[in-house]
């Protein structure tokens, strides 16, 4: 009877917002921060980027470093500030993009580029240009910042956890429209009006390297 078949409908309702209502109130503060980071790196990467797919599985991480193992002058230098995440990164240079060993320092107010015991970069999220990243699988990250004497030019990184770190930088920051899956290339500040090309493509090994046009090249 028609009566029947509406009972049954409504019970299905009831039914699944009681479950979804259990889901809910039983989830930890962690859980539910793991999900909120998840939905951002699916608004900016699902469908664009390779590996996000992969990703999905992989919960994020609150830090790859803990604070204690920030060099103690590091730490008297952004005193004051609550730092959020610490991962190791690569950071090429902007001219010879020669690899040098960093670590990335992301507070509640600014992201730092660290080397040892010395800050060699620092830009505030007020002032952040942009976020780009290729639709490939490399780990490469631009750090767009504006052009002022404060800054040297866009930071270039290549993160381990790029999913992750990406996240973590566009919520601290509140910029996620501001990051930018790219493909082919794209164009990063050098420094002193200057521009550089970032070219990506696939081959049968991953590789960053300066070709002969004095580009770099992601593979």
């Amino acid at each position: 009877p028609g009566f029947l078949m509406q009972t049954s409908e409504m019970l299905q309702k009831i039914c699944i917002r009681n479950l979804v209502r259990k889901y809910c109130r039983g989830l930890t503060a962690e859980r539910k921060v793991q999900l909120q980071q998840k939905v951002v790196t699916s608004a900016v990467f699902s469908g664009k980027k390779e590996g996000y797919l992969e990703s999905l599985s992989q919960p994020f991480l609150e830090t790859r470093l803990k604070e204690n193992d920030l060099n103690p002058k590091v730490l008297q230098l952004i005193r004051g500030e609550n730092i959020k995440y610490v991962t190791p990164v690569v950071k090429y240079d902007r001219n010879g993009f020669k690899a040098r060993e960093r670590l990335l320092v992301l507070t509640q107010s600014s992201a730092y580029v660290v080397e040892m015991a010395k800050i060699k970069q620092k830009i505030e999220y007020s002032t952040l240009k942009g976020i780009s990243t290729s639709n490939l699988s490399d780990g490469i990250v631009v750090i767009h910042v504006p052009e002022d004497k404060q800054q040297k030019g866009d930071v270039i990184l290549q993160c381990e956890h790029l999913f992750e770190t990406v996240t973590k930088l566009c919520i601290l920051a509140n910029k996620q429209s501001l990051v930018k899956v790219v493909k082919g290339s794209l164009r990063f500040r050098v420094g002193s009006g200057k521009e550089g090309t970032m070219v990506f493509t696939v081959g049968p090994e991953p590789q960053v390297f300066k070709d002969k046009t004095g580009q770099l090249t992601v593979v």
